[in-house]
């Protein structure tokens, strides 16, 4: 698929319904430019004296000195414009994941006696479990996991084992190559223009395709497809400058009644692959042209929704006006489709 994201891109694989709603350089960080971390490094290093207890010379000299090894680690990383905006409680569970690669690898891939050594691509990026700070968008990569789970290297490292092994058994490559029938898939999802921000947009269009067992007769071939179109947005990625996408799901001619057991059964396996094996990758995403019922059930959902999931979201009612108003601040009019109140001749 072309990365050039000023051409509307018919989807290769297709719009899944959120749970919710419808079937759905090489540079480097001088210390002061590191954000300081919430809790003080003092406090983070295992040597401290208990609470109440004055430090020992001796203990605070380890402290002092962690620190300054701290410190002089991320002077040191290759750094790209992303990396520069990490936080130090960021870097301290980066540098703990990453030295866990080795381990992580062996574990996601039992069956490969070498997967220890073998490097792994993932989203365009290879990660080299030996030398993974080389390429500064594999520490862009890690921190998504991280960031997932709150910094948590051990929660962060069972998510990450999770993807590795689905994505070996989902066959992400085959999917990608998949030819998926036009006249079923051909109008439910675009990649067309991008946000002020140089973030892709990927636009799904629920209404693109009122023949619902076409679409989800084939469950499987669906999420193929719908996996297949994320993947197709991630690549429009460098993980340099942009590490975020925005997505735009149009509910245009969708009603309640047009929900089946195989789209309902489709948004839930679409939703817990995206939730489960893509995370930190939507910078932010619309819900348009939301038939009031629709709202009340996405609303209804809403406790399941993950707070900083929730804070992405937007639901936008019907009518171009109302459209433009809620999407007209993050993308600029001769990149907004006209169907949407811009300029641009897309879909």
């Amino acid at each position: 698929m072309s990365t050039d994201a000023s051409k509307a891109t018919p989807a290769a694989a297709g719009a899944v319904p959120e749970p919710t709603v419808a079937p759905h350089n090489q540079s480097s960080v001088a210390p002061a430019q590191v954000t300081a971390a919430p809790t003080s490094i003092s406090e983070a290093h295992p040597s401290n004296p208990k609470a109440g207890q004055a430090a020992t010379p001796s203990q605070t000299a380890a402290g002092t000195s962690s620190e300054s090894d701290h410190t002089l680690a991320i002077a040191n990383e290759l750094q790209n414009p992303l990396t520069k905006k990490f936080t130090e409680a960021e870097w301290r569970a980066l540098f703990e994941f990453r030295a866990q690669l080795p381990d992580i690898f062996a574990q996601a891939y039992p069956d490969n006696g070498q997967a220890r050594e073998l490097p792994v691509t993932i989203w365009g990026v290879t990660i080299n479990p030996a030398t993974p700070q080389d390429d500064a968008r594999v520490s862009v990569v890690l921190l998504k996991f991280l960031r997932a789970r709150n910094l948590s290297v051990t929660e962060a490292r069972d998510m990450f084992i999770n993807t590795l092994r689905w994505r070996e058994s989902f066959n992400i490559e085959a999917a990608l190559k998949e030819e998926f029938p036009e006249e079923v898939f051909g109008k439910l999802g675009y990649i067309y223009g991008k946000d002020n921000g140089g973030r892709p947009v990927a636009y799904n269009i629920y209404g693109g395709n009122s023949d619902l067992k076409a679409v989800f007769g084939d469950i499987q071939r669906f999420i193929r497809w719908r996996v297949a179109f994320m993947e197709k947005s991630v690549a429009l990625l460098d993980f340099v400058e942009i590490d975020q996408m925005i997505q735009v799901h149009d509910y245009l001619g969708v009603s309640f009644t047009t929900r089946d057991a195989n789209s309902k059964a489709a948004a839930s396996e679409a939703t817990n692959i995206f939730q489960s094996h893509y995370p930190e990758l939507l910078y932010k995403k619309f819900f348009i042209n939301i038939p009031t019922i629709f709202n009340w059930i996405f609303w209804l959902f809403k406790p399941l929704i993950s707070a900083n999931t929730l804070a992405k979201m937007s639901v936008v009612g019907t009518g171009q006006e109302a459209i433009r108003k809620a999407l007209s601040p993050f993308i600029d009019s001769k990149e907004l489709p006209e169907r949407y109140g811009g300029e641009a001749k897309a879909f």
